[in-house]
């Protein structure tokens, strides 16, 4: 019998963050746009249409809010890890993608950015 798994997302999620080597990058916040997936088995989340069986899309925007904020981040990389770390310990997520893009840190390009995948 085949299992139907559930594909949460989230896009282009704006966020204001401390970020990057460069010295024009260190003179204050820049934008970062994230983008996360989140897979989980169907059969994890119930059928009683209750928001205490999946992953709360406002847990998601908090805890990114929350990390953004606390600190400053040399590289995307680290950042796109932290994010990854804080949803892959959640109970049912069997696989995770997220991106990070820097839209403005150059003229000649829409945006420069890191992915990372998990897969438990």
């Amino acid at each position: 019998m085949g299992r139907i798994n559930t594909k949460l997302f989230l896009e282009d999620y704006e966020v204001d963050v401390n970020i990057g080597i460069h010295d024009f990058e260190k003179k204050g916040p820049q934008r970062i746009l994230i983008n996360i997936e989140i897979v989980i088995l169907e059969e994890d989340i119930g059928n009683d249409d209750a928001i205490s069986n999946v992953l709360d899309y406002d847990f998601l925007r908090i805890e990114i809010s929350k990390l953004t904020t606390a600190r400053r981040f040399n590289l995307q990389e680290t950042l796109c890890r932290s994010i990854l770390d804080i949803i892959k310990n959640q109970p049912s997520v069997k696989k995770v993608i997220v991106r990070t893009k820097k839209p403005d840190v150059y003229p000649d390009c829409k945006g420069v950015g890191v992915e990372m995948e998990y897969n438990a």
